[in-house]
């Protein structure tokens, strides 16, 4: 080897006693010297050897990974499912496994393979009832060339029994409410999920309910759900009643663009004030809710709590009336919402653009002179985020909760002292057969980094919206120009605080144009949307 031959020889240490002892045991260290060096450099030579036996291996494989992705991308790979393995699943049923992959199963090529096991794995995980999810694909029995073994590892949730408890306020109308809540997993195997709840609201609104819901029922390939409520409503701040109901929801299917519901409820509607106007004195009483909802949904926007570019439409059907009871309440209510975000090209400027309308009107004998059933009926105000809130008209930034639209005077008290009449004290929101909302939001990072870390921006925004009556032959009255001449109006600019938990706003509100009844107000106000 060249670098033994380049070593100089040792020199011989000299023995002082004299004798040739000392000699030859130098000699013989200088030789073991050179066997370790020589057994030194051979395992130099071998780590070498393996280094680059390595490297040339990790060389192969990732040309071959790249041969492999060009060959998925420039044609279908034929391959047959051979078996399909499930494992850790001490409690959930195999059949409930079994049934999201079915389209693993019937895959014939590798692209199908892929897809479906990515959707299987979505699938699995919405489920709420693994922690972990891992999807194998390996080669089949070497007899059997061109055939590929699937391996399902779960892994179950180790707490089933989850339960949240917090306070929520809502600045803009001043209420806040005590929330709670408890969840059990799994409990049959089924991926059944059990969960009641409870809201306390100190000023408006109080609920119980409790619920069940299946990823799959009977062969069945969309969620199943069932849940009882009961629920009291106060409003007599606004329209003087009260609203209890006890009522049945189920869930009937459930994807990703559509929706049907079938609502049973017994409602009650109340005035401990004897104070109500006569529109709503005219309803209080026992209902009948039996309704079935369908609803449409199509949203393509980057973001629900800041979108950027993309368009969402929602269109939500119902008809009330289905059980052949006199007390039963007949409707037909239809809400559509369509919304667009236009990206500008800077500052992450995005144009938002929404518009939403709504109608209601009785059905059966007499529609046309009979009212709608109030609670159905549409109310607008508040002070929630339109870019967040997508489902119908509601919002109109800088009025309160139900501050416009169609209202009553209130019952005028007797004074028995003098036997005058005194003034009314007040009036009843009565809420509209035809509502429109529209609004255009400019959102625009701020100019600090630190702001544009945290998410933080800024926007500028204008609303409009208005609600009207139909019922009771009010539709031979309707005017398309008037309807538009009373629309109301806002505008304002904000800062946007987005959080884990919520979205903030602090918007100062300046409205352009309200009526005399109406209930805006121009200054700062908050809104705060789910996040």
């Amino acid at each position: 080897m060249a670098l033994k031959e380049n070593q100089e020889e040792p020199p011989i240490s000299e023995n002082p006693n004299g004798d040739e002892e000392g000699g030859e045991e130098s000699q013989a260290d200088g030789v073991g010297d050179f066997e370790d060096e020589d057994e030194d450099e051979a395992e130099e030579e071998d780590e070498e050897e393996e280094a680059g036996s390595e490297k040339s291996r990790l060389a192969e494989d990732g040309s071959k990974l790249e041969s492999m992705f060009r060959r998925l991308a420039s044609e279908k790979v034929k391959l047959r499912v051979h078996d399909v393995l499930i494992k850790g699943n001490t409690k959930t049923k195999d059949s409930l496994i079994e049934a999201e992959l079915e389209a693993i199963k019937n895959a014939t090529t590798m692209q199908e393979l892929l897809k479906a096991a990515g959707i299987a794995n979505h699938r699995f995980h919405s489920f709420g009832i693994f922690d972990s999810v891992g999807i194998t694909l390996d080669c089949g029995p070497p007899e059997l060339p061109g055939t590929v073994n699937v391996i399902v590892d779960v892994v179950e949730t180790k707490n089933p029994l989850t339960g949240d408890l917090g306070i929520f306020t809502k600045p803009e109308a001043r209420t806040w409410s005590l929330e709670g809540s408890l969840k059990l997993k799994n409990l049959f195997g089924y991926g059944d999920l059990w969960d009641g709840s409870l809201v306390y609201g100190w000023d408006q609104s109080s609920e119980i309910s409790a619920g069940v819901s299946l990823p799959r029922f009977k062969g069945m390939v969309t969620p199943m759900l069932a849940r009882v409520s009961l629920l009291s409503q106060d409003w007599l701040k606004f329209s003087s009643y009260k609203e209890r109901s006890l009522g049945l929801n189920l869930g009937l299917i459930s994807t990703k663009r559509h929706d049907l519901t079938y609502n049973l409820l017994w409602r009650t509607l109340t005035d401990p004030s004897q104070m109500s106007s006569r529109a709503v004195r005219r309803q209080l009483g026992h209902g009948l809710l039996s309704s079935l909802k369908y609803t449409f949904r199509i949203d393509n926007r980057n973001s629900v709590l800041r979108p950027t570019q993309g368009y969402a439409f929602i269109s939500t059907s119902q008809i009330g009336g289905l059980v052949p009871d006199y007390r039963s309440l007949r409707f037909l209510r239809q809400e559509i919402d369509l919304r667009c975000a236009i990206p500008l090209g800077f500052y992450r400027t995005a144009l938002n653009l929404g518009i939403s309308g709504g109608v209601i009107f009785p059905w059966g004998n007499g529609a046309l002179s009979m009212p709608s059933s109030l609670p159905e009926r549409f109310f607008l105000g508040g002070n929630s985020s339109p870019v967040c809130t997508l489902g119908g008209p509601t919002t109109l930034l800088g009025f309160k909760s139900r501050g416009l639209g169609p209202t009553e005077p209130r019952r005028l008290i007797r004074d028995k002292s003098n036997g005058e009449n005194s003034e009314t004290s007040g009036r009843d929101v009565i809420g509209g057969d035809l509502a429109v909302t529209a609004f255009a939001d400019l959102s625009f990072d701020l100019p600090l980094k630190l702001f544009r870390d945290a998410g933080i921006h800024g926007h500028v925004f204008a609303c409009a919206g208005n609600l009207t009556k139909l019922t009771e032959k009010e539709f031979r009255k309707f005017s398309f120009q008037k309807f538009l001449d009373s629309f109301r109006s806002s505008a304002g600019f904000g800062i946007i605080v987005p959080t884990k938990l919520f979205r903030m706003e602090v918007n100062y509100c300046y409205i352009l144009k309200q009526f005399e009844h109406d209930h805006g107000r121009t200054g700062v106000q908050f809104s705060f949307s789910a996040t």
